[in-house]
């Protein structure tokens, strides 16, 4: 239902803006005195108007034309200059630069666990055993994080 209402819109959108683009190819290939073979009447008319004399396949297959070749000149433009190629490579450098930073948030993170560590064996030296272990944990989780950060540093490099 919504492929009806929508496929005219894009079909008169498309003739509006496209036509411009299509007709000196239209009337080079199509003569001006060339009897009409198909009108609205059921009469044969001359008509002084390429335009009208086409069939709808063939307008349709040449706004459709047009459009495949200014579609394909824009997708297959690859970038070879060197400015580029260095563009990306400041951008990768500057991407990995950015995500990187969060690996000194893991080091101040590893050093508050080993800090809180200390200051709980200090105070209460029988429970040392316990609190190393929810060091270790802790340690683990906070060096996760760094690593998940140094992978997405590297992607923003070499992917």
């Amino acid at each position: 239902m919504a492929a009806r209402m929508f496929a005219p819109k894009v079909a008169s959108l498309m003739g509006s803006t496209s036509t411009k683009v299509a007709r000196p190819v239209v009337r080079s290939g199509v003569k001006a005195n060339v009897v009409s073979q198909r009108a609205f009447s059921g009469t044969s008319v001359r008509s002084s108007a390429p335009f009208q004399t086409m069939k709808r396949q063939q307008a349709s297959q040449i706004l459709a034309a047009t459009t495949r070749n200014a579609m394909g000149r824009q997708t297959t433009r690859s970038f070879n200059s060197e400015i580029a190629t260095a563009m990306v490579q400041v951008s990768q450098n500057l991407g990995m630069g950015s995500a990187a930073i969060g690996l000194g948030g893991a080091g101040i993170g590893i050093g508050m666990v080993f800090a809180a560590l200390l200051t709980s064996v200090a105070r209460n030296p029988s429970m040392r055993g316990q609190l190393f272990s929810y060091a270790i944990l802790g340690f683990a989780f906070v060096e996760a994080i760094g690593l998940f950060d140094l992978m997405v540093a590297m992607m923003c490099k070499y992917v």
